[in-house]
């Protein structure tokens, strides 16, 4: 029943995606649209393809992925435990928090230029942007997280002995689990947006730079391509991340005891 359950709520998502390119299809085909502002889909899913079999695209994809996977891997090493910090400590999270969130109202397309004065360019400034972008998602995710375990859950872990890196290891990270990678999940989607941003702004040799090609020669089909296989990565990865979470969330309602488990420590 339950994975049941877990396949019927793509359905809408499915639907909804199989509407959009109904109408894409009918706009482009008709001749309301002109191929030179909007390609037909079967044009642009040709072009996708050819580029994938040629090795241009796939290896462009590569990159870009990579760029966005180191980047949300530097922002969990360093948001996460920012995140616990801020949800244990009421005095951390007043110095801290808002200077997390006014880090957020700097734009990619001007921390990019500052990057590469600093880092320089190529691979280096592009992950430390994806880092910056995700970073936000995850501290907020993670804090809120561990504001929300269940406090009888961990009396229960104290009073059987556990503490200190143990009870952090056993108990708050696997309860704070589904709330740190649904800050993942959102941010993997923001370090695609960096990396492709910093692609067009610093340099390098990802999907970024196929768009910016694309562009410069007037190439809507090839621009199309490029966006299509960005965002069918980016989903793909969502859904990953999101069967994960749903598995987390399982795992993490079994380790809560019962209400009548709670009752015998307690007597």
């Amino acid at each position: 029943m339950s994975r049941t359950k877990s396949h019927s709520r793509w359905l809408p998502a499915v639907a909804f995606g199989a509407v959009f390119v109904a109408l894409w299809w009918a706009l482009t085909t008709s001749g309301i649209v002109a191929p030179t502002f909007l390609p037909t889909p079967q044009s642009a899913l040709a072009r996708m393809f050819s580029g994938l079999t040629e090795g241009y695209l796939s290896q462009a994809l590569i990159v870009t992925v990579q760029e966005a996977l180191l980047g949300c891997l530097f922002a969990a090493l360093v948001g996460i435990p920012l995140g616990y910090a801020i949800g244990k400590s009421k005095l951390f999270a007043s110095i801290v928090q808002p200077y997390v969130a006014a880090s957020q109202a700097i734009p990619a397309v001007a921390i990019a230029p500052l990057l590469t004065i600093w880092i320089g360019y190529g691979l280096s400034s592009i992950i430390v942007l994806c880092t910056i972008m995700v970073i936000f998602p995850v501290i907020v995710s993670t804090s809120v997280g561990v504001r929300h375990i269940d406090k009888d859950v961990i009396g229960a872990a104290r009073l059987d002995g556990a503490g200190g890196l143990t009870l952090f290891r056993t108990m708050e990270l696997p309860l704070a689990a589904p709330g740190i990678l649904a800050g993942m999940r959102t941010g993997f989607t923001l370090s695609i947006t960096g990396a492709v941003v910093g692609e067009m702004i610093i340099g390098g040799h990802g999907l970024g730079m196929i768009l910016l090609s694309a562009q410069g020669a007037g190439d809507i089909r090839g621009m199309f391509a490029a966006i299509i296989l960005l965002a069918t990565s980016a989903m793909i990865i969502y859904g990953l991340i999101s069967l994960l979470e749903w598995r987390v969330n399982r795992e993490v309602k079994d380790r809560r005891p019962r209400p009548h488990s709670l009752m015998k420590k307690e007597s």
